[in-house]
Order: C-alpha cells, then structure tokens, then sequence
C-alpha cells in the first residue's frame, strides 16, 4: 500500500468530500469530542477554508487495492509570533483513521505542514493535543514538538478557551 500526501483543494469536490468525511471521522473521535459535525458545518467548511486566507489542509491518500483511499487530515492555520516577529503554522485537526493509526500517517502528515511551514518562513509549529490522548502525545514528542515554557520556574503553557455563541 502506498502512502501519497497531497495538498487539499477546497473547491474540488473529491477534496471537499474527502476532508468532511475524514474531519467528521474526528469529531466522532472520543478525542474529537465524540460527536459527528453538523450538517451545517459538512455543508459549510470547505467554503469556509477556502476562503480562509491562511488556512492549509493536507490529506494522506492511500492505495489500497488500486484506489486513492483518504485516510488522513491535518489542518493548519498561519498566525504571526511577536515575539519572533515571524509567521508561524498552528496545526488545528489532525486525523488518521483507527485503521490506519500506527503506520506513519500521523508523521506524514506532520512532515507536509512542516515542509509548508518552512516555505512559508515559519518560525515555528503549534498545535494542542489532550493530556489524555496517549497517542497523539507520542507521536507528537516523535516528531520534535515539546510543552512550551518561557522559563521552567514559570510552568508550562495552558491552552483555554471561551466559546463566544450559545451551543457550541
């Protein structure tokens, strides 16, 4: 089985179709928060990403069986370090479907947005990841990404949100 990483389209429907199939696969994840994305959203996103100057997909394609199969998704978006005074690339989603977990799609899927990451001039990669999500944590201490501090004494940075809309 071959492995191919390829940079999304948003607007190609064999792209779209294979990014909601594979980002609803996530959602419906225990670590994607256990329930599939809403018709609205399906119907939405990749319009939405398209349309999003900073926002980069990559999807993991393999062969199985003389067919393109999806079975793995990154999102990114670019921000900007201030500290660095650089761009930089925050991984958003990362997928690989439980049939596929364990077989490099992960690290594959990593060393695209890294790859995009550098020729854009990115300072750094970013991403967050549940404490509880085993896995992911070591294939992402595999690939080089570590907990971010400024200073040790200080502790380790802490990811929080706030949702701004009812429902969410």
């Amino acid at each position: 089985m071959t492995l191919r990483i390829a940079r999304v389209n948003y607007r190609d429907t064999r792209d779209a179709q294979a990014l909601v199939l594979l980002l609803d696969a996530y959602a419906r994840d225990p670590m994607g928060g256990g329930q599939g994305l809403s018709e609205e959203v399906k119907a939405r996103v990749c319009s939405d990403l398209a349309a999003h100057p900073g926002a980069v997909s990559f999807i993991a394609w393999m062969d199985v069986q003389g067919q393109d199969q999806p079975v793995g998704l990154i999102n990114c978006f670019a921000g900007y370090s201030t500290f660095k005074a650089q761009p930089l690339l925050n991984i958003h989603d990362i997928v690989v479907l439980p049939t596929q977990r364990g077989q490099g799609v992960g690290q594959a899927l990593l060393a695209a947005a890294q790859a995009h990451a550098q020729a854009l001039g990115c300072c750094k990669l970013t991403l967050e990841v549940l404490t509880g999500n085993s896995s992911a944590l070591a294939s992402y201490q595999r690939f080089g990404f570590a907990p971010y501090s400024l200073d040790p004494s200080t502790g380790q940075a802490s990811f929080m949100h706030k949702w701004l809309s009812q429902g969410d």
